[in-house]
C-alpha cells in the first residue's frame, strides 16, 4: 500500500528539500514542492553534490547542516546569475533522479515588485543565501535569484512523515476540503510536520480558526492548498470529523507511471540508504 524501501543507490545523506517554489520564478514547473530535493548543483566550474559542499570542498563552502552551508550554496548562485545552471534532483515521490536546468535572475521578482508599485532592494540589504533562495527573514529581502524555500534534510526520511486522509464523516469539516483514502496530508502554511502527534496538536492549536494545509491526492497525482475549520461544533465526533493513517502503511504509492526520462541512472536500486536523521535547518 505505501512507498517501496528501494532507494537510488547514489542517493546522498544530506539534501536540500523544496518546500516553496514562488509563481513566474526560474524554478516554477521545473521542481515540486514537498517531493523534490536538490541533490547536486552543475556550474561552468563543475559539478558539486552537497556531500562535498558540506566537507568544505569547492571554495570551502562550510557544512550545509546549518546557515553557512546554504549560504555557501546562495554564493554558488550568486556567482551564476544570468549564466544556465544544471541542478541534480531527487523525486521521493516517484524515486527517480533527474537533471533540470535554469538561469538564476532576479527579473521576476524585480517586474512583480514594479507591478504593486514597490521599488527594487539595493544589493545590500541582505545576504547572499537569503538573496538566492527566498527569504521571510527581511522585511525588503533582496529579490530571489531561484524563488526556493529550501531546508536541509536527510531525502531517505522523505515522506515518512505524511497523514493519510481515511473515512471522512458526512458534514464534517473535513467533509468540505479533503477526498478519503487519495488524500494525504504533507504541510501546514508553517511547514512540514515531524510525528504523528503534530498533526493532532496542530489540529487542536487550530479549533475555530482556518488551518492551511497542503494536500497530495494520489489518484489525481496533484498537489492542492486547502483550508480547514477545526471544530468541536459540527454536531459530530472529532475536531475535523475524519479519520487519519500515519506511519508504514499509509505513505503515498508510487505513481503508476513514472515520469518520461532515463532509467540507466540508478534508478530503483535495490540498495537502501541509511535511515539515520541528520539535523534539519529551515530556511525561508
Amino acid at each position: 500500500m505505501g512507498q517501496s524501501s528501494s532507494l537510488p543507490s547514489s542517493l546522498p545523506t544530506l539534501a536540500l528539500h523544496c518546500l516553496r517554489v514562488a509563481d513566474s520564478s526560474p524554478a516554477e514547473g521545473l521542481l515540486e514542492p514537498y517531493f523534490d530535493y536538490l541533490i547536486g548543483i552543475s556550474t561552468e566550474k563543475g559539478d558539486s553534490d552537497l556531500s562535498s559542499l558540506a566537507a568544505g570542498e569547492h571554495g570551502g563552502l562550510g557544512g550545509l547542516g546549518g546557515s553557512g552551508g546554504l549560504a555557501g550554496l546562495g554564493k554558488v548562485v550568486e556567482e551564476n546569475e544570468g549564466k544556465r545552471i544544471g541542478m541534480r534532483v531527487y523525486n521521493a515521490k516517484s524515486q527517480r533522479i533527474r537533471d533540470v536546468h535554469l538561469t538564476p535572475s532576479r527579473a521576476w521578482a524585480e517586474a512583480l515588485l514594479l507591478a504593486n508599485g514597490e521599488s527594487i532592494p539595493s544589493a545590500t540589504t541582505t545576504n547572499s543565501s537569503s538573496s538566492a533562495f527566498s527569504s521571510a527573514s527581511s522585511p525588503r529581502p533582496k529579490p530571489s535569484l531561484l524563488g526556493l524555500s529550501l531546508r536541509v534534510c536527510n531525502p531517505a526520511n522523505a515522506l515518512e512523515s505524511v497523514y493519510h486522509v481515511l473515512d471522512v464523516l458526512e458534514g464534517s469539516p473535513a467533509e468540505v476540503s479533503l477526498v478519503p483514502w487519495g488524500d494525504y496530508v504533507l504541510a501546514w502554511s508553517g511547514g512540514p510536520l515531524h510525528s504523528e502527534n503534530d498533526f493532532y496538536n496542530l489540529i487542536e492549536a487550530h479549533v475555530d480558526k482556518p488551518l492551511r494545509l497542503f494536500v497530495y491526492n494520489s489518484d489525481l497525482d496533484n498537489l492542492r492548498e486547502v483550508i480547514l475549520y477545526p471544530t468541536r461544533q459540527w454536531g459530530g465526533e472529532g475536531l475535523i470529523g475524519c479519520g487519519i493513517g500515519y506511519g508504514l502503511l499509509h505513505r503515498i504509492p508510487r505513481p503508476s507511471t513514472p515520469p518520461p526520462g532515463p532509467t540507466a541512472d540508478g534508478y530503483f536500486s535495490s540498495e537502501t540508504s541509511t535511515n539515520n536523521r541528520q539535523p534539519e535547518t529551515v530556511t525561508s
